[in-house]
């Protein structure tokens, strides 16, 4: 069942963000606190088995943003299973309500999005995520060798 992720998932959400330590970004706990209105969560057996965020970039003079689909984890043992696919498009179809002027997101699996609708582009397309964000990434030297491939979805 997908819903609106709650404060009582937080603990599941840190837990499953922290499985993937060299595909997503850590989030701290107060992180997901302040931001857990943009959580949506995959509830099995009363369990949190997948989860997925999002968050609007800063354009400056823009009245439609970008929003970036952040944090999307499945269980790994459920991996697979189309819960990926439709946490996406749940987040997909709660950002579109705000007319965002696309969805973006960096990852290490484009196919999974191109299969989505998503299309590759270079990341100098993104200045404004890579100020925000990749600018303070611990993990690479530069927002311009790190692996992850940018992917957008236009509104």
């Amino acid at each position: 069942m997908m819903r609106s992720a709650e404060f009582e998932d937080v603990e599941a959400i840190f837990n499953l963000v922290k499985q993937y330590p060299e595909e997503l970004l850590a989030r701290s706990v107060s992180d997901i606190v302040q931001n857990i209105d943009r959580f949506i969560v995959c509830e099995q057996d009363g369990a949190v088995v997948g989860v997925i965020s999002w968050q609007i970039l800063p354009d400056i003079g823009l009245h439609r943003p970008s929003v970036e689909i952040k944090s999307l984890a499945v269980e790994k043992s459920l991996q697979k299973t189309g819960i990926g696919k439709m946490l996406v498009e749940t987040a997909i179809k709660r950002i579109r309500e705000l007319h965002p002027l696309q969805i973006i997101a960096l990852t290490f699996a484009p196919e999974f999005f191109l299969r989505m609708g998503f299309s590759e582009i270079p990341k100098e397309q993104l200045m404004h995520k890579i100020y925000i964000g990749c600018a303070n990434c611990t993990k690479y030297d530069s927002p311009f060798t790190c692996p992850e491939i940018a992917v957008v979805l236009k509104m």
